[in-house]
């Protein structure tokens, strides 16, 4: 099952508003607000890796007051 990480930075001040929003997103199996260079990190699963990149274009990416993400997508896990 495909997975990805997707970092995420915020508009100042939006990141609990984005966060709520991110665990209605189907997929998106974890969210969490974080310091650092990036504002949230989320743990993205899909069936099939066409859709894993759907959600994450066109559901996350367009989330009003993201500014900008970074996906990586996971080549082996531990279980």
């Amino acid at each position: 099952m495909p997975t990805a990480f997707v970092l995420i930075n915020t508009e100042i001040g939006s990141e609990n508003e984005v966060l709520e929003k991110l665990k209605t997103v189907e997929g998106v199996e974890e969210a969490f607000a974080v310091y650092g260079v990036y504002d949230i990190i989320a743990r993205v699963k899909a069936d099939t890796m066409d859709r894993l990149k759907e959600i994450v274009t066109w559901r996350i990416r367009r989330l009003d007051k993201v500014r900008s993400t970074l996906t990586m997508i996971v080549v082996e896990g531990q279980k």
